[in-house]
């Protein structure tokens, strides 16, 4: 019998820096949602007096722009397996926080109350972390893909910066009204002030750190050797395909 020869399958490209750049994001979703969610902090404006914001805002927007980074060089299934991952590893993060606050505290520890206090978030808090984050990344990385292939590759600053204002007003609009409406101490008015805040702030990170994002992005599209557009993607959030539909 004649031996007939198969072509070898095509193999997934090997990226050099994916995985490091997933770890970042993990890490800076993970501590930014741990030590700065829950603490509204203020500065004062002149002629607008005290000016209330969520400190995490100071430091989560930069996941925000590592989401940018990973669909503009690595694509949306990429970036849609790290949002995942991320979204898996703040659900520990919450369980674990869960187990430790109830564990029995050993007799002399003085700490039970504050750390019940910073690590005992309600389930409301959770969900509403949750649900932001998928909502808001899912949406950012949407938006930036889509919008790289009708505008072929061009103007990396419109696409990081529109994405993000769909994507964190997303999540600023999510999380707040559902982790802290009808609380003692968040007010409406300072619930509508903290959102509008958050929302600002994130969009002016992302806009004060594109000529970083630029450099990083060309970086890695140079090292990596790959130019991706998600013309023929899946863009479901549940589609399990590595890359294409």
């Amino acid at each position: 019998m004649e031996k007939q020869d198969h072509p070898a399958p095509a193999q997934a490209p090997q990226f050099r820096y994916y995985d490091l750049v997933m770890a970042a994001f993990v890490t800076i979703l993970l501590l930014s949602n741990l030590i700065g969610a829950s603490k509204p902090s203020y500065v004062t404006l002149p002629g607008l007096g005290e000016w209330s914001f969520g400190a995490g805002v100071l430091f989560f927007p930069v996941s925000y722009i590592i989401g940018d980074v990973l669909t503009e060089v690595y694509g949306y299934a990429r970036a849609r397996r790290v949002i995942w991952t991320g979204f898996a590893a703040l659900l520990f993060m919450a369980f674990m926080a869960w187990v430790v606050v109830q564990l029995p505290p050993a007799e002399g520890w003085p700490g039970q109350e504050a750390y019940e206090f910073v690590f005992g978030n309600s389930w409301r808090i959770v969900l509403a972390s949750m649900v932001a984050f998928w909502a808001g990344e899912f949406a950012n990385s949407f938006v930036l893909a889509k919008m790289k292939v009708w505008t072929q590759g061009r103007h990396l600053w419109m696409r990081t910066i529109g994405s993000t204002v769909v994507g964190q007003g997303l999540d600023s609009l999510i999380f707040y009204p559902l982790a802290f409406w009808g609380l003692a101490g968040w007010p409406p008015e300072l619930l509508w002030q903290v959102i509008l805040s958050q929302w600002l702030i994130k969009t002016a990170w992302e806009a004060i750190l594109t000529p970083v994002t630029y450099l990083v992005i060309n970086s890695l599209k140079r090292a990596e050797g790959t130019e991706v557009f998600d013309t023929d993607t899946d863009f479901s959030p549940f589609a399990t395909s590595s890359n294409r539909a």
